[in-house]
């Protein structure tokens, strides 16, 4: 990820896997209620509204930090999910409460993000959540690597 890419790329490309309609069972931390992060949100899109088609702002009601994903629907069962977010529950009921500050803004080639800190909560939480996912698939059946993750809040889509 960097902050200053000389050129933007489409976020929407067609992913492996992927095709319309198609869906992904995915853990976001959302901001329902977080009246300071779409008020944040607020000051990003009409900043970035003078770009037009270029990026795609983000609604409040879409705004995300995303986890991890557990795979696509159709090929995981819906008891798997279940008895996953049953394990999720389990393991996060340990974790305590947390605040987050959100920003500064980096561009990345296919958004305009905003870090999260401290970092280490959110970790914590996909790390309860990685092994929720491992508790009903096996420890090694995990989707995704734990390396790489950024703990982020995107606020625009790059449209190409």
């Amino acid at each position: 990820m960097t902050t200053h890419p000389e050129t933007m790329r489409n976020h929407w490309w067609w992913r492996p896997g992927w095709s319309v309609g198609r869906r992904f069972h995915t853990w976001h931390l959302t901001f329902e209620g977080q009246e300071d992060v779409h008020r944040l949100a607020a000051e990003y899109r009409s900043a970035l509204a003078s770009l037009g088609e270029v990026l795609t702002p983000i609604p409040d009601r879409w705004l995300h930090l995303t986890m991890q994903g557990i795979g696509f629907v159709g090929e995981v069962e819906e008891t798997d999910v279940r008895a996953v977010a049953d394990a999720a529950r389990r393991r996060l009921a340990d974790v305590p409460a947390f605040g987050l500050r959100i920003g500064p803004e980096v561009i990345d080639p296919e958004a305009v993000l905003l870090h999260v800190h401290p970092d280490g909560p959110v970790r914590e939480v996909r790390t309860a959540i990685r092994a929720a996912i491992g508790d009903v698939f096996g420890p090694g059946q995990v989707p995704e690597t734990a390396e790489g993750f950024t703990p982020h809040v995107s606020v625009a889509y790059s449209s190409g």
